[in-house]
């Protein structure tokens, strides 16, 4: 037969003491992560921001080439119907 413990009031509360401190404990790691993590995605969030703003950039910058190559073929064609027309 196993021995039987006496479990009396000091000692219940004492166990009551030690639960409640390693939730306490846990609570405070899961904070702890909670805030890294937030710190984390922030610091993506920045990173992705950033990364779309250069590449907004790039694309108004070839928008802006598209156009000027557009411009400069119609008038250089422009250019072409013009003298053909002239020699007659």
């Amino acid at each position: 037969m196993m021995a039987r413990e006496a479990w009396t009031d000091e000692r219940l509360d004492d166990l009551n003491k030690r639960v409640d401190d390693g939730f306490t404990e846990m609570r405070q790691e899961f904070r702890a992560i909670r805030a890294e993590t937030k710190a984390e995605f922030q610091a993506i969030r920045g990173e992705t921001n950033q990364h779309f703003a250069e590449t907004n950039e790039v694309i108004a910058a070839l928008h802006r080439l598209t156009v000027q190559m557009f411009a400069s073929m119609t008038l250089g064609f422009l250019g072409i119907i013009v003298t053909i027309l002239a020699r007659g």
